[in-house]
This record gives structure tokens, C-alpha cells and sequence, in this order.
């Protein structure tokens, strides 16, 4: 959502924004309905002035027993009421119209992001890490199925497609994984751990900006709830409607929640293993800060979410995304991307996105430093710490044994009850 007061002030800048993100024009539109709506503003100002004199002006004439101009200012009242509730239904359908608009219109990007259709004009920012070279390396599907370990027909049986039923010691280590993002997080990081609602309302998903442009990629409810396609919206909206004070900024929570998904335009991409799912799970980080703090925030962010890899010792590339291949939402964003030796190819296990005030506007959500009266729209930013499914992919193809087995990552230990391999369960 954007301030338009910015938009009258700046058009040609605010189109410029948006051409970068490839959408058309839009400044004239919105300020042609703006004094449309501003017109009626003046009318509706003007006739509650009338109202109100004439309604002193009333006493008066009655206090004089002037019934003639009693009777005429009573009419003059009674006209202006009757004339108030058209003219405010016009104002309100113009601004109706504005609010659609602008709803639809995803945020700018920031100066420094990289200009392109799509993922072709990403940039690399950073490598770590040396990616692991297996001779005959397997994808993490064939190996958990030969595992006995992950199920997809099973899980297609009671769901359909995009499903997984994970077993035994890969069912473990994908909690063991969870918790040791968790624990990270909270203990060297400072996020507080929630367990949020999966189910919201219609303004939740609206104020993190996945409605109403985004519904196809939801799961709906029939009691018009909706499932969470990920923790961001339950985590951000902690602080809707919000007032909060500047100096207890930044707030940090992280969450690990099952998320889900349609996946409505990813048709006939992977379509087999676990990248692509309608439910899975991931721990999830999201800050708010003042607008001054949100730059250096997005940078420790992404470090939180690149330190969990580096433990884990998987090799990984940070991408600066372009403006064609960044979410809604966001004005900058980078995508981790960690190294599967069985693809051959880095993947993304990360998003992490600045989304300055466009969140907040929508959520209605400001901070007020101490001492003044003024109040600010807060800064959102969130991303994955990581994708936990995706994870669980990587440790399977990075830490796979020629037999089949998986060796079980160091910084794991601790949560895996002394099983170092995964491997066939033996009768």
C-alpha cells in the first residue's frame, strides 16, 4: 500500500517505481479518482457547515417567533440531510475505487535492486562454501524411498499429489532439524519463539499483501478462515493496528509452522520429491523496526538465515533478487540458495525480503519515539530460517554414503539421540 500524499507529490517517481517492477502507469489514474474523492470532501465539508448554522440559526428564529424563517431553515436542514448520504457514497465509491488500486499494486524497489524481467538478472552478492562433488550422486527422493523412509504414493493416496509421509529416521532428523534452527535463532540471534495461529482472516493475509491479488495461491477454509502459506502473515500481524514505542524496536519472532500452499503456477515444475508441496514446514524470522533500521536489519537477517548453513556445512550462493523476480511485497530481497549435489545445481532454501512501510500501511501499524507526538509507519522484513523441507533435501544429497545411508551433520548430534547414519531399518 502506498501514501497518497507521496503519489500527488511525486507521479512521475511513483511510475518510475513501478515500470522497474514492469507494471503500467498508474499515478494519473489514482489522481484523477483522488480529486474526484477530494471534490467531494469540499462538498461534504461545506454542506455540514450550512447544516450546522442553519441548525443555530434554528434556535433563533424560534427564540423571535420568526416561524417564516424557522420553517425555511428547518427545510434548508432537511434538504442538506437528505442531499449528505448521496454525495458521501460517491466519496466513498472514489475512494473504494483508489484502495482496489492500489491493493493490486506491488511495492518499489529500492534503488540499489538489480533491473530485470526474472531470476536471469539476479546477482550473486556472496559464495560459501565448496559444493560437494559425489561420484554418481543420487536426488534425495530416490534416496529416501530406498530408505523406506519417504512415501509419496502413500501420501497420495490420502492427499493427492505435492504430498510427502516422511518415516523412521528422516522424520526424526526433519524435527531434529527444526529444533536446531530454533535453537539458533533464540539463543544467538534474540528472535522469541511463538507458535502463532495457521488458520487467519482475510485482513491478516491482506495486510502482508497475499490478498486480494493472491487468493489462487492459497488453501481456504469453509468457515472462511485460511491456511497460512507461511508464518510471515501470523508472525507480522502480531503488531496490526499497533502504536509501538521506537526505543523497544526491533522486535524479532521466529516460528516453526507447517505452511501451505497451492502452488497454482507451478505446473509441471518439480514434480517429483519434496521441493515443491503443498504442506511443509519452515522456521520462519520476522523483524520490525524503524525506518532507519531496517537496511542493517535485512543484512543481519540474511546472515541469521546463512549462519544455520554454515553450520550444517552446506555450501551456498546469497542472490541480490532482480525487480522481475522479487515477491510482491518486497522492496529488496536476497535468496539463499544451497548447493544439491544430485541436481547438480544451487536452489533456493531462503528468502529474505525488506518490505519497508508497504506492510505496515496496509496493517495500519506505526512507532512513536519517546517524547513525541508524531507517529511513523513501522518497516517489516521477514524470511525463511530456514526452509526446513528443503534442508532435510540438502543434508539427504550433501551427506549421502555410497551405500545409500545419510550421515548425520554435526551440528545435529545433539538432537538425533546418538544416531549419527540414517539408514534401511533392519527386521
Amino acid at each position: 500500500m502506498f501514501d497518497i500524499k507521496f503519489i500527488r507529490d511525486h507521479g512521475e517517481k511513483f511510475d518510475a517505481g513501478l515500470a522497474r517492477r514492469g507494471v503500467p502507469p498508474k499515478a494519473g489514474e489514482i489522481l484523477g479518482l483522488d480529486e474526484e474523492a477530494r471534490k467531494y470532501t469540499a462538498v461534504l465539508n461545506d454542506m455540514q457547515s450550512r447544516r450546522n448554522a442553519a441548525s443555530k440559526a434554528i434556535g433563533a428564529a424560534k427564540a423571535k417567533g420568526d416561524e417564516d424563517e424557522f420553517n425555511r431553515l428547518k427545510a434548508e436542514v432537511d434538504q442538506i440531510k437528505t442531499q449528505m448520504p448521496t454525495a458521501e457514497a460517491e466519496q466513498k465509491k472514489k475512494l473504494d475505487q483508489i484502495r482496489d488500486i492500489l491493493s493490486g499494486l506491488p511495492n518499489l524497489p529500492a534503488d540499489d535492486v538489480p533491473q530485470g524481467e526474472d531470476e536471469a538478472a539476479n546477482e550473486e552478492v556472496r559464495k560459501w562454501g565448496e559444493p560437494r562433488k559425489l561420484n554418481s550422486a543420487k536426488e534425495h527422493f530416490d534416496l529416501g524411498e530406498a530408505l523406506g523412509q519417504m512415501d509419496f504414493e502413500a501420501a497420495a493416496r490420502m492427499s493427492g499429489s505435492r504430498f510427502v509421509l516422511l518415516k523412521g529416521g528422516l522424520a526424526r532428523l526433519e524435527r531434529a532439524i527444526a529444533n536446531f534452527m530454533l535453537d539458533t535463532h533464540t539463543g544467538e540471534f534474540g528472535y522469541t519463539e511463538c507458535q502463532p495461529p495457521l488458520l487467519v482472516r482475510d485482513d491478516a493475509l491482506y495486510g502482508t499483501g497475499q490478498l486480494p491479488k493472491f487468493a489462487e495461491d492459497l488453501f481456504k477454509s469453509t468457515g472462511d478462515h485460511w491456511l497460512i502459506p507461511t508464518a510471515e502473515v501470523s508472525l507480522t500481524n502480531i503488531v496490526r493496528e499497533d502504536i509501538l514505542a521506537e526505543e523497544e524496536l526491533p522486535l524479532r519472532f521466529t516460528a516453526w509452522t507447517p505452511c501451505f500452499r497451492s502452488e497454482a503456477g507451478a505446473a509441471g515444475r518439480d514434480t517429483r520429491g519434496m521441493i515443491r508441496l503443498h504442506q511443509f514446514s519452515k522456521v520462519e524470522l520476522v523483524s520490525i523496526t524503524a525506518p532507519d533500521q531496517s537496511n542493517a536489519e535485512h543484512e543481519r537477517m540474511t546472515e541469521c538465515a546463512e549462519t544455520v548453513l554454515q553450520k550444517l556445512d552446506l555450501a551456498y550462493r546469497t542472490m541480490v533478487l532482480s525487480t522481475g523476480d522479487m515477491g510482491f511485497s518486497a522492496r529488496k530481497t536476497y535468496d539463499i540458495e544451497v548447493w544439491l549435489p544430485g541436481q547438480a545445481q544451487y536452489r533456493e532454501i531462503s528468502s529474505c525480503s525488506n518490505c519497508g512501510d508497504f506492510q505496515a500501511r496496509r496493517m495500519n501499524t506505526r512507532c512513536r519515539a519517546k517524547g513525541e507526538k508524531q507517529t511513523t509507519f513501522v518497516h517489516t522484513l521477514n524470511g525463511s530460517g530456514l526452509a526446513v523441507g528443503r534442508t532435510l533435501v540438502a543434508i539427504m544429497e550433501n551427506y549421502q554414503n555410497e551405500d545409500g545411508s545419510i550421515a548425520v551433520p554435526d551440528a545435529l548430534n545433539p538432537y538425533m539421540g546418538g544416531v549419527e547414519k540414517i539408514e534401511t531399518a533392519v527386521d
